[in-house]
């Protein structure tokens, strides 16, 4: 069935089904689905989290809950041929008695990405989702830069005497990393090592990164880069030989997805990888003739200072405590925390 809101190809969704994060369960739903034990502090201002997380919570802290969406799509994915408000019933009767909390999760709020029949299919599920007492709150911001230059060069005209001067000391380091980019599906997957010490690397950004939700398998990579069909590159860094660091996009439709990346430390800060990745990704998609570069969801602030714009999301949230409901309903500006990054005045100014 076709799905709106897929960015990505439609491979990348099944192999997180067939091999969902740690600790996650994939379910059958109407809709890419999954269930986790969710901590609740998540997605918290930083200075409430850190209060919260000081509190003899126990297990409320961490429900089990029903997510409808995936952790490898940028928004949920909902079935085109479905009526929105049928959509929103089926996963209520299959989903709702079971789960403390079921979440929607990314829904799009924009059509910049994923076009005005996704957007109004989405509309269409928050609008039922309201109806059937979810609370719609703001989710994490997307990062995405139009690929609406010719050049890098003049890319980088749009930045300030500056930050182009910054900018372009970090990227002075090109000149000692050399980038290979491997197709997905490359023989070189099949050897174990190869993709231990890509998987090793993921795990370092993962350790480091302030909000630990989905840890993905090592099977789970695996599969991805030996699949032929998920069409994806990885871009390798070595300094002297040696593998620093890496960049796995996919690429539909006209827009290129970073996905994940993987860095040995010190080395990966030492030669200011993220940028340079960054810079990569962009010629890249300016050579492929792309339309979007869509950059994720982490480091907002970093990502801004790099030249991305941002497009909202919202979760639809039910929880069947009828006390827990209202106080979400009351607090959930604390569950807010992105909000800033697509303010008007922000996504709208040049860096």
């Amino acid at each position: 069935m076709p799905l709106h809101n897929l960015l990505e190809p439609v491979d990348l969704p099944r192999l997180f089904r067939a091999h969902p994060p740690a600790n996650f369960q994939a379910i059958d739903s109407i809709a890419p689905a999954f269930a986790a034990k969710f901590d609740l502090l998540t997605t918290l201002e930083p200075t409430v989290r850190n209060f919260l997380g000081r509190l003899p919570l126990g297990g409320l802290r961490r429900p089990l809950t029903c997510f409808i969406g995936t952790t490898v799509s940028e928004h949920a994915l909902f079935p085109s041929e479905v009526e929105p408000e049928a959509f929103v019933r089926t996963i209520l009767t299959d989903h709702a008695p079971c789960y403390a909390f079921l979440i929607i999760k990314d829904i799009p709020t924009e059509a910049v990405l994923v076009g005005e029949e996704a957007l109004t299919y989405s509309r269409g599920v928050a609008a039922a989702c309201e109806l059937a007492d979810f609370v719609l709150v703001d989710g994490q911001a997307l990062a995405y830069v139009p690929i609406d230059f010719g050049t890098v060069d003049e890319y980088m005209t749009r930045f300030s005497h500056t930050r182009r001067k910054s900018l372009r000391r970090k990227l002075r380091n090109r000149r000692a990393v050399t980038v290979e980019a491997i197709a997905t599906g490359d023989e070189r997957f099949l050897k174990d090592e190869f993709v231990s010490s890509i998987v090793r690397l993921y795990r370092n950004v993962f350790a480091q990164s302030e909000i630990h939700f989905d840890l993905l398998t090592e099977d789970f990579f695996r599969a991805v880069l030996q699949s032929v069909t998920v069409g994806g590159t990885l871009f390798v860094y070595r300094t002297n030989g040696a593998m620093i660091g890496w960049n796995l996009c996919v690429a539909k439709s006209g827009i290129l997805v970073d996905k994940y990346i993987g860095f040995d430390y010190p080395a990966a800060r030492e030669y200011d990888l993220y940028a340079l990745s960054w810079f990569h990704n962009l010629e890249h998609a300016v050579q492929r003739g792309f339309r979007y570069y869509v950059a994720g969801w982490t480091d907002p602030e970093v990502k801004r200072q790099l030249g991305a714009q941002f497009t909202p999301t919202m979760h639809a949230v039910r929880v069947r405590s009828p006390l827990l409901r209202s106080l979400l309903k009351r607090s959930k500006r604390w569950f807010e925390p992105d909000r800033r990054w697509y303010a008007t005045d922000a996504a709208n100014t040049r860096p």
